[in-house]
């Protein structure tokens, strides 16, 4: 299993942790990359004040429902990490096969800038994943416990924060568009003076303004693009800030009825980090989802590919 780059564990621990909750807010299946398709929507009226709270509740309560299930489901990510400027280069390209373990994720090297994972190395990962789900079976290990503990924590923080978007955001509804094949509601959201965040998690938020595009069928998040308005400080500014003008942008896609997940992120920002500046530009591409269970299915999936030495690969 590999770690993201420290700059961006930085710019993620703080912007999507933000960000993704803000963009619940309104009213991680093909293999495709979306693309950036705008049509016209068809024409309608602005929705009533108590419509646009309906929605909203139905909104929140479809992402809980997705962030539930992103448990059971293990997908393959691209990320590109690429560097500024008007011409940029790829710096890292690497695949991963994400898998849940009970008390989060593990992410199996597939391929290394376009090297694949030798396969004995693969069998290696796959026989760390097996460990994690066999110590998550044994709720009475400390281990385990720490880490159920943990990870119960993150989510409580996750929902809370969800929540919490009713009352962090203004909106505006815009319009009708198509994006990515969806009729949406499209709604601008621009921070609340009035809102008082009850976290850092939550103070967060309130550095972005955002636009979302929103099924108007299923009230799911098809698109949001969200724009950092005031540097972030961590720790008063001592551990690091993320600097204003970051951009984030993300996609979800339709998995399995009533289930959308996350299919692209994309990160540019400029932060610091202690005494030195970073900058992140990166894309994450997410595909090829599978529901696995929860870790006692999960660990006879992997029981399986082990013992009949199955490899997994990056392509669909």
């Amino acid at each position: 299993m590999l770690r993201r780059p420290q700059a961006s564990v930085f710019a993620v621990s703080v912007g999507v942790c933000a960000i993704a909750a803000g963009l619940a807010v309104l009213p991680a299946v093909s293999g495709q990359v979306l693309g950036s398709e705008r049509q016209p929507g068809p024409p309608s009226q602005a929705p009533s004040e108590a419509e646009m709270k309906s929605r909203t509740d139905e909104l929140i309560a479809n992402q809980h429902t997705d962030d539930q299930a992103i448990e059971q489901y293990e997908h393959v990510e691209r990320e590109i990490d690429r560097s500024g400027g008007a011409d940029p280069r790829t710096l890292q390209d690497r695949t991963f096969r994400v898998v849940p373990t009970g008390t989060g994720t593990l992410r199996i090297l597939l391929k290394d800038n376009g090297k694949a994972t030798d396969p004995a190395d693969y069998r290696r990962q796959l026989q760390a994943w097996e460990d994690v789900l066999q110590l998550a079976l044994r709720p009475d290990d400390p281990r385990s416990k720490t880490a159920y503990t943990k990870f119960e924590k993150k989510k409580h923080d996750r929902a809370e924060t969800v929540d919490a978007t009713r009352e962090a955001f203004l909106q505006k509804w815009v319009g009708r568009e198509m994006r990515n094949g969806h009729d949406c509601d499209v709604v601008q959201l621009d921070p609340n003076p009035s809102f008082h965040p009850r976290s850092l998690l939550q103070e967060a938020v309130t550095h972005f303004t955002a636009k979302v595009w929103v099924d108007h069928d299923s009230d799911q998040l098809v698109h949001g693009e969200a724009h950092v308005v005031r540097d972030i400080s961590v720790g008063g500014g001592i551990l690091g800030k993320l600097y204003r003008g970051g951009v984030f942008s993300f996609d979800q896609v339709p998995v399995a009825p009533g289930v959308w997940l996350p299919a692209r992120y994309q990160y540019d920002f400029t932060g610091r980090k202690f005494l030195f500046t970073f900058e992140v530009h990166q894309v994450v591409e997410s595909s090829q989802y599978r529901r696995v269970g929860r870790p006692k299915e999960a660990l006879i999936i992997v029981q399986n590919e082990i013992a009949a030495g199955k490899i997994v690969t990056a392509d669909p």
